[in-house]
């Protein structure tokens, strides 16, 4: 969900109190990385996709648009079918807002950041329950490991920074080098201390 990229980079949205409050919700953050990852759609098409009613999918698409994260797709559109599309390819997440002094606010980042965690895992899942499917290059390329290390905040800073740039530098590769075997390859890491007794 959130993308690490420049912080001026214009296709990356930073979320305030307000755009935060208009996303945590787990249809709308359903349908918004539907819209970021296979691309414009309607409601119609959203609803069935995400086994969701269309009046659910347009209620909640309608929300997203009016705090700025989707926007009408018109050169899709053909009569009366409004087609819909991502008006960011990533989202920045600040921490400043899990100690806002709104607690609307605060729940709505507690929300936010636990439908990501909940999102990341059943990707995760439903990889390992089709991984199957893929082709045999495919299945010999994914990773879930993890590490242990005893570091000071400075250094997990530090080491969280080392492996966002690393990934950034893996942005478009493919298409500049023109290959066609392709696929999104969703890259997930996270670093956090653990309680231990």
């Amino acid at each position: 969900m959130n993308e690490p990229q420049d912080p001026q980079d214009p296709q990356v949205r930073t979320l305030d109190a307000r755009s935060l409050r208009g996303l945590a919700h787990p249809l709308r953050m359903q349908l918004l990385d539907a819209l970021r990852f296979g691309g414009p759609a309607t409601a119609s098409q959203l609803a069935e996709r995400l086994g969701e009613s269309s009046g659910a999918t347009s209620y909640h698409l309608r929300q997203l648009a009016a705090h700025g994260f989707i926007e009408d797709a018109p050169e899709r559109g053909k009569g009366r079918e409004r087609w819909w599309k991502a008006a960011h390819q990533g989202l920045r997440f600040d921490d400043a807002l899990l100690a806002d002094t709104s607690p609307d606010v605060r729940g709505a980042a507690d929300t936010y950041l636990h439908e990501v965690a909940t999102t990341q895992a059943r990707d995760l899942s439903t990889w390992l329950g089709n991984r199957h499917a893929w082709p045999e290059e495919w299945s010999r390329t994914w990773d879930m490991s993890s590490a242990t290390l005893r570091l000071t905040p400075e250094l997990a800073r530090e080491l969280v920074e080392k492996m966002h740039t690393l990934v950034d530098t893996y942005r478009d590769r493919a298409t500049e080098e023109g290959d066609t075997d392709t696929a999104h390859v969703r890259i997930q890491t996270r670093a956090f201390p653990l309680t231990t007794e």
